[in-house]
């Protein structure tokens, strides 16, 4: 072989290695985001106040083990059975893919596992005909989806086993303070938002935008972690102004 053949081998060796070294880098990070964990985003106020508008989550898939849901892109491909499956606790903040339309992710608290009766009387849960434990807690700020904000009460929700969340209620005796006793069945979760009177969940049906009852395999992770939070309303401020919108306090913060 000559050295001139030689030479003009060498770069293309190279522009090789290098197009194997990024496709390699893609492909792990693909594989990262669909088998350990995934970043979302927070664009609504229905979790509030653990949640708040602006905040970066981190959901960890392997908890739940893995559907087509856990996909790290949206495709359409037949519903399958989890693999390594297990169901979620109660109290768990998930992030799923809404029943309506898979494409868009949502994320809310489950309150309801499979065989549970739940019910909502005068703003209360009822789980398996016992009421939860609530505690007045203060007030919060309640940030509504177009940006403004009202006062709420605030209260302390125990589920069964022990764990505690905080919950807003912005009213009493709102349109879904009262509903009728559902039975969960299998393959299903009852999920609610903490901000109980702005949240469209399985309170809702589907058919009218809610999430009805959420079938198991929609999972896609079990969130754990706040990694940022920008407070959006910043954006009516000067651009000079944006940097103090980042809630550093809530950076790299777990959920509960």
């Amino acid at each position: 072989m000559s050295t001139e053949t030689t030479r003009a081998a060498k770069p293309r060796q190279s522009w090789l290695s290098s197009i194997s070294q990024i496709a390699a880098i893609v492909l792990a990070v693909f594989v990262a985001k669909g088998a350990l964990a995934e970043p979302f985003y927070v664009p609504s106020a229905s979790m509030e106040p653990t949640l708040l508008i602006g905040d970066a989550l981190l959901a960890s898939k392997f908890p739940y083990g893995y559907s087509a849901a856990s996909l790290p892109i949206h495709v359409t491909i037949p519903t399958t059975e989890r693999v390594l499956g297990h169901l979620p606790k109660r109290g768990d903040v998930v992030v799923f893919r809404w029943p309506g339309d898979t494409s868009q992710v949502w994320v809310k608290r489950v309150i309801g596992l499979p065989g549970d009766h739940v019910q909502m009387r005068n703003g209360q849960v009822w789980l398996n005909g016992a009421p939860i434990a609530l505690k007045a807690d203060g007030l919060g700020e309640a940030e509504q989806d177009n940006g403004s904000s009202e006062i709420a009460q605030r209260y302390i929700e125990t589920l069964p086993g022990g764990t505690s969340h905080p919950i807003f209620k912005l009213r009493m005796n709102g349109t879904l303070d009262n509903t009728a006793e559902v039975t969960v069945p299998p393959g299903h979760l009852f999920v609610m938002g903490d901000n109980r009177d702005n949240s469209a969940d399985s309170r809702v049906p589907v058919a009218e935008g809610g999430v009805g009852l959420l079938p198991v395999t929609d999972l896609v992770g079990r969130v754990d972690a706040i990694v940022g939070s920008w407070d959006l309303g910043i954006r009516s401020q000067p651009v000079w102004t944006w940097l103090s919108g980042f809630r550093l306090a809530r950076f790299f913060s777990s959920v509960h």
